[in-house]
């Protein structure tokens, strides 16, 4: 029950996270959302995610950031260092440089290593062979209200997300709660992270509030303006589609991209299908300004 009510605490600080990368997100800050003395707040931070805080802020930060300078051309990259959380540029730089092995500058100008780590799996990289020769729909723009969620966090991108979606399931029949507007949210762009450090939520829109916080909580997806896709596929054409509407839609629309996550409202869910074959809207976060 202790490591449940840790995982329960440390989501609460994910959540906070990823609301606004920008914002000052300090030790003395994040241990009290948690309401753990900022000590062990880090090491129960740890213990629950395998990073210690410093390390996963900066890692979610410049993925974000250099989501930014793929897909912003004309914004300027003191901008991007700020939107990330640096109020240096020099900062940003040197540990923009250390992740990613180039300058923010020549990240922006394709000078960068191989992307597309999800290629080193067959299934995904059979995937993006099916799609290659296939249009990209186009997507509807739409503005969402916020949607309340229950939800299972999930480190890494693969079958073992079925597992998150099983206990979300028995948690509903458990709570006499329906089990239809399944939602997949994506932290991470495949096209930058190794699969095994790809972080996925699997939520379950509800319309009351949870009462009991254990390996389930809630959080409230932000609503905004969102481009949303239709696809449908099976299991590893999804990956290549998110990859195709960024680099072939997202970077020539002239909007920015969205400081929330994007994510998939499944109709068919390939985690969890006996065909593992999906039908779902993905809706990708974005802005005028």
């Amino acid at each position: 029950m202790a490591a449940i009510q840790q995982e329960a605490r440390i989501n609460d600080v994910l959540y906070h996270i990823h609301r606004d990368l920008s914002a000052p997100l300090t030790g003395a800050v994040l241990a009290r959302v948690a309401a753990y003395s900022e000590q062990h707040f880090h090491r129960v931070f740890r213990s629950v995610t395998g990073e210690s805080l410093h390390r996963y802020i900066r890692r979610v930060r410049l993925e974000q950031a250099a989501n930014h300078l793929m897909f912003e051309p004309g914004t300027p990259v003191r901008d991007i260092a700020l939107k990330s959380g640096y109020n240096s540029l020099a900062s940003f730089t040197r540990v923009f440089g250390e992740q990613f092995g180039v300058s923010p500058g020549r990240w922006r100008n394709q000078e960068r290593p191989q992307r597309l780590p999800y290629k080193n799996d067959p299934e995904i990289a059979a995937g993006a062979k099916r799609i290659a020769d296939c249009s990209l729909p186009l997507p509807d723009l739409i503005e969402l209200p916020d949607q309340p969620v229950a939800y299972i966090r999930h480190l890494g991108y693969g079958r073992s997300i079925k597992t998150a979606w099983q206990i979300l399931q028995a948690w509903a029949v458990a709570e006499n709660r329906p089990f239809n507007k399944q939602v997949g949210l994506h932290h991470s762009n495949p096209a930058l992270t190794p699969l095994d450090q790809c972080r996925y939520v699997a939520c379950l829109g509800i319309d009351r509030a949870i009462t009991r916080r254990g390996l389930v909580n809630s959080l409230v997806i932000p609503g905004g303006l969102h481009a949303r896709f239709k696809f449908s596929g099976q299991y590893g054409n999804l990956l290549p589609w998110i990859t195709r509407l960024q680099d072939e839609w997202l970077s020539g629309s002239g909007f920015k991209v969205g400081a929330t996550p994007a994510f998939a409202e499944y109709q068919r869910n390939q985690f969890i299908d006996p065909q593992e074959r999906f039908e779902l809207f993905y809706y990708q976060p974005v802005s005028l300004y």
